[in-house]
């Protein structure tokens, strides 16, 4: 519910603050003092179009500011921790700046779209004035009241269509998939099935890419590797080619560890290092051991090099097209083998696919059958229902229909699929065209007087009818509409007498479930009131400041007595007024 509005220069209001409750609060005035703009700004709050001309004279901006209270797990609160907005203490806030040529919204402490405010209130509001948006006039939300009439068993079938609808969707853009792109995967599968063929062929083995680098690079360097193995053998064991005398390594070990033994009786550690001597000169000849060995297995073989180069050569090859190594072409195989599966396996799915779009659409056109005859049942009543409302309302000669209708399908069109410009369903033995809700068009048809036709509502009712029909309507679907606010605007024009008198009792009827808000000019209804705000202005030359109080008793007498007789003192207009009161309280 809305729990306060503030509202700052906004046309003749200077500053004001409501302060709202549960129940039923009207709001009253002179003419003139600003009553429009308290509707305006709820206007502005809820997302709606900001116009600069309404911002006060020798101001820069107006601004308004809401707090909502919400139970938990409420749909606009999770639309709103979406768009980013925090809770202070349980209280969602709301806002909206209007300067020229520009405006701000606000939700939660964060700056968002206005379409944002637009969105949340829909589950928030429900604003019913002459020259607002109504809720209730947009198809989708027809067909949602009368769902919500319909009672359990029409949410039990819906949901149940909704559930396969969503299925028959996913389905069907498979098949689309599949069907359109037939060409696509086919070429796709040639591409894949080349592929697999050319490293089959090729047999590549895993890091054999490596393994043949490393060959190649010896084989290239057969001789350098030989003539560098044998120069290091005959540094270290000595060169029979040459003369006698040449040193070697392991001849200069063998004559350092000579001189030492001479001596190392006189020393032990001296005779230590004699044979760490003897170790190194160990290593040293098995190493020239090695090197001898090494220089023996070089081979320059040139057809073994012509043989690594040309397998080198069919790997490369591969990896130009299907990965930067060997490794990499075996994992492009592994994956295009299951890709090439499930292209291979497409066939099947498409029958399979087809199968169940045909049962989907049976068990669909079943369940679009029963909603639809459960929600023509539901619109007769609750057109029977708001019909009778509407007598007690200063319309005793209207009358209101809830039409169920369905549209044929166009001749020769299957509906199949993303490509069908619509989807058909046989129901009863008809082709219809269906969508996520079932078959039907719900629309809501006013007779306004005996013998003439039913129009849609939004044509066939004036404003001060249509706000009354609006009111039927909430008070025929009390209990089934989720909204927590309810906003009236000049639900009672042309109403008077006994008719004023039955507005009211319905709007209190209403506020036991949920928080209303009337703006009214009658004091029948204004005495039901649970609260009772005033729009109050002054004048100061040509400046009129205009703010809103809470009325007390006495308050609420002396503004019921000034709608009456237009006189305050009036002890006349004050005895009636108190009776009018009287009997509210009597009645709620």
């Amino acid at each position: 519910m809305l729990e306060e509005v503030r509202i700052r220069a906004l046309g003749v209001i200077e500053d004001a603050v409501l302060d709202l409750a549960p129940g039923l609060t009207v709001l009253t005035g002179e003419t003139g003092a600003g009553k429009t703009m308290v509707v305006t700004s709820l206007g502005l709050l809820l997302g709606g179009k900001a116009d600069p001309g309404a911002v006060r004279t020798g101001a820069a901006s107006a601004v308004v500011e809401g707090s909502v209270v919400l139970p938990a797990g409420h749909p606009a609160l999770a639309r709103a921790e979406e768009a980013g907005a925090e809770l202070d203490d349980g209280v969602l806030l709301l806002g909206r700046t209007v300067s020229a040529g520009r405006s701000r919204a606000h939700l939660g402490g964060r700056s968002v779209p206005a379409a944002v405010l637009a969105e949340l209130a829909d589950d928030l509001v429900a604003v019913h004035g002459q020259s607002d948006q109504h809720r209730l006039l947009r198809p989708a939300r027809q067909r949602q009241a009368l769902d919500r009439y319909a009672g359990p068993k029409a949410a039990e079938v819906l949901d149940r269509y909704r559930e396969r609808w969503s299925r028959l969707r996913e389905v069907e853009d498979r098949l689309h998939e599949l069907t359109t792109r037939a060409r696509e995967r086919a070429q796709e599968a040639d591409l894949l099935r080349f592929g697999l063929d050319e490293i089959e062929a090729v047999d590549p083995q895993p890091g054999e890419d490596a393994a043949l680098r490393e060959e190649s690079d010896r084989l290239g360097h057969a001789d350098a590797l030989r003539t560098a193995a044998l120069s290091a053998h005959a540094a270290i064991l000595g060169d029979p080619d040459a003369y006698e005398d040449a040193p070697d390594a392991a001849g200069l070990l063998a004559a350092a560890r000579r001189a030492l033994e001479a001596e190392r009786a006189h020393d032990p550690q001296l005779g230590g290092l004699a044979d760490r001597l003897g170790e190194a000169a160990y290593l040293l000849t098995d190493l020239g051991a090695d090197l001898a060995a090494y220089a023996a297995s070089v081979d320059a073989d040139p057809g073994r090099l012509a043989q690594v180069q040309d397998r080198r050569s069919e790997l490369a090859a591969l990896t130009r097209k299907y990965g930067e190594s060997v490794d990499a072409v075996l994992e492009w195989a592994r994956q295009a083998a299951q890709r090439l599966t499930g292209l291979e396996g497409d066939d099947d799915a498409v029958d399979a696919l087809r199968e169940e779009r045909a049962a989907l659409r049976a068990e669909l056109g079943a369940l679009a059958a029963t909603l639809s005859t459960t929600r023509t049942k539901a619109a007769v009543r609750l057109g029977e229902e708001v019909t009778r409302e509407l007598a007690a309302l200063a319309m005793p000669r209207a009358r209101v229909e809830v039409a169920v209708t369905q549209q044929a399908a166009e001749s020769g069109d299957p509906g199949e699929g993303p490509g069908s410009a619509q989807t058909v369903l046989e129901v009863d033995g008809r082709a219809v065209v269906a969508g996520a809700y079932g078959v039907d068009t719900v629309e809501l048809l006013l007779a306004a007087n005996p013998g003439s036709p039913a129009r849609p509502l939004g044509k066939g009712a004036s404003g001060g009818e249509l706000s009354r029909v609006m009111l039927a309507l909430e008070v025929a679907l009390a209990g089934a509409d989720p909204v927590p606010t309810f906003v009236f605007d000049e639900v009672d024009a042309g109403v008077g007498g006994k008719a004023a008198v039955e507005v009211g009792r319905r709007l209190a009827r209403l506020a036991r479930r949920a928080q209303v808000i009337v703006v009214t000019h009658l004091p029948q209804v204004a005495a039901h009131a649970d609260r009772h705000l005033v729009v109050v202005k002054d004048a100061d030359g040509a400046v009129t400041r205009s703010g809103v109080a809470t009325l007390d008793d006495e308050g609420r007498v002396q503004e019921l007595s000034r709608m009456l007789a237009g006189l305050e003192g009036s002890g006349t207009a004050r005895a009636h007024a108190q009776e009018l009161l009287d009997a509210a309280r009597a009645e709620d």
